[in-house]
């Protein structure tokens, strides 16, 4: 499902939240009716055009006089050209807003490198006060959207392209990572999207006799340090594997994280440290920049020495 679709289903949400919360609101891009919500509260939609950085401050606006506004914005754009607005409107000064961002990573695909979102998380995470989630599937996406509507303070939740997980339904807890596999040679450390690929690479390791953990990291900011340390010390090797720059996203954070700790070996697949310029449809752009399940799995075995 793409990032986009996992919006619009996060529109049922929004109604069950709206029908509890006259406060509830839904600002947007230039995106035109959103699904039920639309239909059921017309007059609590709010489409004010391509203007990413009024679009956010006028949900601060909104949420500084008691409102509970969701922004709904591609994430490229939200993240970059309301960054300002997201910093200071927002965080600075603790307004309540949630911003629904799909089209993360390289879902966009041939519309090329300006509408690609690989620097969102390295630019969300480092604001002070921000809650970054990233879901690993569309099921999850809605658990994030109702725990976002709990906390106190400005929340991004990134929407890539998620495919289901067959059997995953666990309970969302913000900033607690989820082992879904355990494992003791490495730790596949992955979010969003990629949960579902390193799942499978799981598999293919699993028939060479390798134990692969997954732990999905569908909360980037504040990051489970705990679940990171204890994958450190019980398997050593950790594969950080994202829809982002190797620089600033999960693999930074990590890497921050086992600096500091002192122990275990990591290494990071994502883009590095390059745009993808190629012109190509989204399944390709992620097999060029090896975060396709073969070149997950090539990261893996090289990782072990097996490469």
């Amino acid at each position: 499902m793409s990032g986009y679709f996992a919006a619009l289903s996060a529109a049922d949400v929004l109604v069950e939240l709206a029908e509890r919360n006259p406060d509830v609101v839904l600002l947007t891009q230039d995106f035109g009716a959103i699904g039920a919500f639309t239909a059921r509260f017309p007059e609590r939609h709010f489409d004010l055009g391509i203007s990413e950085a009024n679009l956010v401050g006028v949900a601060a606006g909104m949420a500084h006089a008691g409102m509970l506004p969701f922004v709904l914005a591609m994430a490229p754009f939200v993240s970059m050209r309301a960054f300002e607005q997201i910093r200071d409107d927002c965080a600075y000064n603790r307004n309540n807003v949630k911003l629904l961002a799909p089209f993360a990573g390289l879902e966009a695909g041939p519309w090329g490198a300006t509408h690609h979102a690989i620097e969102d998380i390295a630019l969300l995470r480092s604001i002070p006060g921000m809650t970054v989630l990233s879901p690993a599937d569309p099921n999850e996406s809605l658990r994030a959207v109702r725990a976002a509507a709990e906390i106190e303070g400005p929340v991004y939740i990134r929407l890539g392209f998620l495919s289901p997980l067959d059997g995953y339904e666990a309970e969302f807890r913000v900033g607690e990572a989820v082992t879904i596999r355990e494992g003791r040679d490495l730790t596949l450390v992955a979010t969003g999207g990629c949960v579902g690929t390193v799942l499978a690479v799981r598999e293919a390791l699993r028939a060479d006799g390798i134990s692969a953990r997954v732990l999905n990291v569908h909360t980037l900011k504040p990051l489970d340090r705990a679940a990171i340390e204890r994958a450190a010390r019980e398997t050593g090797r950790l594969l950080t594997v994202e829809e982002h720059s190797i620089l600033g996203g999960l693999g930074g954070a990590v890497a921050e994280v086992l600096a500091e700790l002192g122990t275990g070996r990591l290494a990071r697949v994502g883009l590095r440290d390059v745009f993808a310029t190629e012109v190509a449809p989204y399944p390709e752009l992620l097999r060029l920049h090896g975060l396709d399940a073969a070149g997950v799995e090539a990261a893996a075995r090289a990782l072990l020495g097996l490469g």
